[in-house]
């Protein structure tokens, strides 16, 4: 694979920023990187390789002699700025919800369906799902391969770096106060967050759930190209720093037993299986925070359904659920199609 320009748009940010991380652990082919953010971040340097990184303006000519441009700047200037990336010629592959259910993006999860990389060409633009819809679906493909899916019900138990470095703030921050017997102030959530549970992750809508959960149920549909399937979702913020944890229930048309699923997902792509809860072992979100791994386990049969499952799913929101599968995708794309 020959080397590559590319910028990261939103680079200050904890995607951002781990993005550049991940390109340099898994020794991407970067020719030439721009680091791009908005004004108040012109002349912050990162490091690359060893290297001090001046961060630029992201505007519309930023991207000039670009190939690939990832972007973590958010949907608003997704929306502004992705179209003129691929107007330059660099190929976007993009973290905000901006693009997901566009009919003419692809939505992409390299273990399960990089097929649909190949339609990138239709605006230049390759979208990153929702970090709790990725971890699901590594671990759901090989299932559904061996047994059609045809209901998933999830809860999702949901780190708070999910919102963003000024949430992990406030929650140490609240949790010293805590411990210093002081008042504990929330501005990020509408109600504390340490050593509570928020039923509560974006914006509610008419029908009763929150965009979070209905970004599960359409972007599950579109990655695992199963239109009809159906699913529940219930996403809750909890006090925890880093990782996502799910628990799911799926239902299948024909009957697949718990051992045979643990076969399937031994051999799976981007999963391992930590499943021996007698002797008190499961995938736990301190063991998954900084790693690209998804952890599944607790897998066991649903009694209440003849062909179900239930399980317990484990991945860092930061890499796998977001930086490291942009960079899978630009590995993908580098390699197959530029």
């Amino acid at each position: 694979m020959r080397a590559f320009n590319v910028a990261v748009a939103g680079a200050t940010g904890a995607v951002g920023q781990t993005m550049i991380k991940v390109l340099e652990e898994r020794n991407f082919p970067v020719k030439d990187i721009r680091l791009l953010a908005s004004e108040r971040s012109v002349g912050k340097k990162l490091k690359f390789k060893g290297e001090e990184i001046p961060v630029q303006k992201l505007d519309h000519d930023s991207f000039k002699g670009i190939d690939i441009a990832l972007f973590s700047a958010g949907g608003d200037r997704s929306l502004t700025f992705a179209p003129s990336a691929a107007k330059a010629g660099a190929v976007v592959i993009d973290n905000s919800s901006a693009w997901r259910m566009d009919p003419d993006v692809p939505l992409v999860v390299p273990e399960v369906n990089a097929h649909a990389i190949a339609y990138y060409t239709n605006k230049g633009i390759i979208a990153n799902p929702n970090c709790s819809t990725i971890q699901m679906v590594v671990v759901l493909k090989p299932l559904h391969t061996k047994a059609y899916i045809r209901r998933i019900v999830v809860s999702t138990y949901q780190a708070v770096s999910g919102t963003g470095q000024k949430a992990i703030t406030e929650l140490e921050g609240q949790v010293r106060a805590w411990a210093a017997g002081r008042p504990m102030e929330n501005k990020v959530y509408p109600h504390r967050i340490a050593f509570n549970c928020l039923p509560h992750i974006d914006s509610f809508l008419e029908n009763g759930y929150t965009k979070e959960e209905m970004k599960m149920v359409n972007e599950t549909r579109k990655i695992m190209e199963i239109p009809n399937v159906q699913v529940c979702a219930t996403t809750v913020r909890v006090p925890v720093f880093y990782s996502h944890s799910e628990s799911v229930n799926v239902e299948f048309a024909g009957k697949i037993t718990p051992e045979e699923a643990r076969e399937l997902l031994k051999n799976a792509p981007g999963v391992k299986v930590v499943d021996d809860p007698f002797n008190n072992v499961y995938p736990l979100a301190i063991d998954a925070a900084g790693q690209d791994l998804t952890y599944v386990g607790r897998i066991r049969k649903d009694l209440s359904c003849e062909n179900g499952l239930v399980m317990w799913i484990v991945a860092d929101n930061i890499r796998k659920g977001a930086a490291t599968n942009a960079v899978q995708i630009a590995e993908i794309l580098g390699e197959k199609y530029l």
